[in-house]
């Protein structure tokens, strides 16, 4: 037997790092001092980017209305736009920085729906390359993400803000 080590995991199976309330919320309220701690690589002013700290793939991240809302009818459509302008950009940055070949992208709204957190919407932006999956996660039921996430959240930081043209984080 092989043994693959994820000493990172540690935390997220012993559940060391709970935070209560909202993680997304949390991670909004953090000053940009904060925010590669808490994984947040960009914010607007209606909504902001965040890496998921458990991703599918390397890449992965997360779209994020600001305000605290389950109900995608609740946001208005300042919000959905500037979400959607979000998603572009992480899509070019993405192929860019990591040359993917294709994404999934999506909402789960609710619990039936599959959503973790069900009441702070959020669209995942996973990244896909043709031959991703292999046998670990069919055989072996294990995920392999090669790149550490302090390395994701620099290089897609950087990805995102060459595309802004380095304007401000919150411009």
């Amino acid at each position: 037997m092989k043994i693959l080590w994820a000493p990172w995991r540690k935390a997220y199976v012993e559940n060391v790092d709970k935070i209560e309330g909202c993680f997304l919320c949390h991670a909004l309220s953090q000053p940009p001092e904060k925010w590669k701690e808490v994984l947040l690589v960009y914010k607007g002013k209606k909504a902001f980017i965040v890496l998921n700290k458990y991703p599918y793939n390397t890449g992965h991240l997360m779209i994020v209305p600001t305000k605290h809302t389950g109900d995608y009818e609740d946001i208005d459509d300042q919000t959905a736009l500037e979400m959607h302008k979000l998603l572009k950009l992480s899509l070019r940055a993405l192929k860019e920085e990591y040359r993917a070949h294709g994404f999934n992208v999506g909402y789960n709204i609710g619990r039936a729906a599959g959503a973790g957190l069900e009441d702070h919407l959020h669209l995942h932006v996973v990244p896909r390359w043709f031959g991703d999956t292999n046998f670990m996660p069919v055989l072996a039921e294990t995920k392999v993400i090669s790149e550490a996430l302090s390395e994701t959240y620099e290089r897609v930081r950087r990805a995102l803000l060459r595309l802004l043209g380095d304007e401000p984080p919150e411009g």
